[in-house]
């Protein structure tokens, strides 16, 4: 099997001959006839998150040019191309099952990386399953989608009882709700809040998404209040007005909520002065708001927010992470979302299991290699801690299962208008704090 130096690869990439170069090199490559055909599934169409599913489109389009020019994946001596089929799910269910059903039945797909909503997630995995079908999630949060791989959760069966091989195809890069909850939470009550608002879309995020926040800042001592929305709802006004006719207002409102849904009720919330302000926190849990150009088009009113991102901060990019950022900045003049990059690692991880593996159609080995993983890719180190080479989860909680463990999670703050995402003060966990604050008070700069 080929091994080649990642860094000396992404230098090619840079250089402005790099499509000629890459062409020459693909014609020296001998590919087999008969390429691999790998599947990507993201939201590209309403009332899906339209941005965020093109970025993972982009991602994974570009890891694959990349193989592709190093001679693509080496199965038994001989290169096969890779090529990417793209399904778009929509954001809903019944749309995901039936792209992916196109991917398996009429493209063939051997694998699948990336998605992004929840909902699609719960949805297609058993799909993936019933078909041994090996899928790196590197976008849903729903704890359902890891936690059931070896056991009932929340009244669902395992996946591993519908095969009589006892294999699990389903793996996840992206947070589990519980993971990522606690981080947001123990901020807000680490800066004081003690009555919060959460607004959510009612799906299979926003729903246990927000049910978690209410748990654990109950267990803080703090109150909520939830509200549901419809995912592509555009007018919160009557909503806004309800909240804003309560007794007391809240001291933070927390957005559950995804894509550009998520942008418009920030944008809206601002007009009518609920938040930001010197009271009431703006916190958005959707990173759509890390696209600079996009969140200061969309909220222009929204300086002083407060978003929830995954995966390592910019001061500690490394080279792959830098490279993929800064061809996508280059390209589309806005900073690239975690989701993206996670969808690029996803089929880095993918890819790199298929080549050791040595086989496509053996999906038992694949799996088994993508468990043994170890590998820093653009958001981190990736490994598994649990999985067929290591079952016990002992006192771990069930979601663990085939996840990711170290995803870098913080909560980032505008506090310039027009500031790009990278720019953005880290101010959650301290261990990650760019200007030595856990928030930045509103209408103040830091270190002024």
């Amino acid at each position: 099997m080929k091994h080649f130096s990642r860094s000396l690869f992404v230098f090619a990439l840079l250089l402005p001959s790099f499509a000629t170069a890459a062409t020459a090199q693909e014609e020296a490559c001998q590919f087999a006839e008969e390429p691999i055909p790998i599947g990507t599934m993201a939201p590209l169409s309403a009332p899906g998150a339209v941005l965020l599913g093109q970025q993972i489109v982009w991602a994974v389009q570009l890891a694959v040019d990349e193989w592709n020019a190093n001679c693509g994946i080496e199965i038994d001596g001989v290169n096969h191309r890779i090529e990417l089929a793209v399904g778009d799910n929509e954001g809903l269910p019944e749309r995901a099952q039936a792209a992916l059903e196109r991917m398996i039945f009429e493209d063939g797909v051997v694998a699948v990386v990336g998605d992004y909503h929840s909902a699609v997630g719960l949805a297609t995995m058993g799909i993936y399953q019933q078909n041994a079908i090996p899928m790196i999630f590197s976008g849903p949060w729903n704890d359902n989608i890891s936690a059931n791989g070896i056991q009932a959760f929340e009244g669902q069966p395992a996946r591993i009882t519908t095969n009589e091989a006892g294999i699990d195809y389903v793996f996840r890069i992206s947070p589990a709700i519980s993971f990522a909850a606690t981080v947001m939470i123990d901020w807000l009550l680490h800066v004081g809040s003690e009555n919060v608002v959460i607004i959510a879309e009612n799906t299979d995020y926003g729903v246990p998404a927000s049910e978690k926040d209410a748990e654990l800042l109950a267990a803080g001592g703090a109150r909520s209040d939830i509200y549901h929305v419809e995912l592509g709802q555009e007018d919160f006004l009557p909503l806004l007005t309800r909240i804003l006719a309560a007794a007391e207002l809240p001291d933070a409102v927390i957005l559950e909520m995804t894509g550009e849904t998520s942008l418009n009720l920030a944008q809206q919330m601002a007009e009518v002065g609920l938040a930001p302000n010197e009271d009431t926190l703006c916190v958005l849990v959707d990173e759509i708001a890390y696209a600079g150009r996009t969140f200061w088009e969309t909220v222009p009113y929204g300086n002083y927010c407060v978003f929830f991102r995954v995966g390592i901060v910019p001061p500690l990019f490394n080279e792959m992470t830098h490279f993929v950022a800064d061809s996508y900045l280059e390209a589309f003049g806005d900073d690239i979302s975690s989701y993206a990059l996670a969808a690029y690692d996803a089929f880095w991880l993918m890819a790199g299991a298929i080549e050791r593996a040595n086989t496509i159609t053996d999906k038992a080995a694949i799996v088994r290699q993508i468990e043994l993983s170890d590998v820093t890719l653009a958001q981190g180190h990736y490994h598994f801690r649990y999985g067929s080479h290591n079952p016990d989860l002992g006192d771990e909680p069930a979601w663990m299962w085939h996840q990711w463990p170290d995803p870098a999670l913080t909560m980032m703050q505008y506090f310039s208008e027009g500031q790009p995402g990278p720019e953005a003060a880290v101010i959650w966990p301290p261990q990650y704090q760019t200007h030595g604050t856990a928030l930045i008070p509103y209408g103040t700069v830091p270190g002024e």
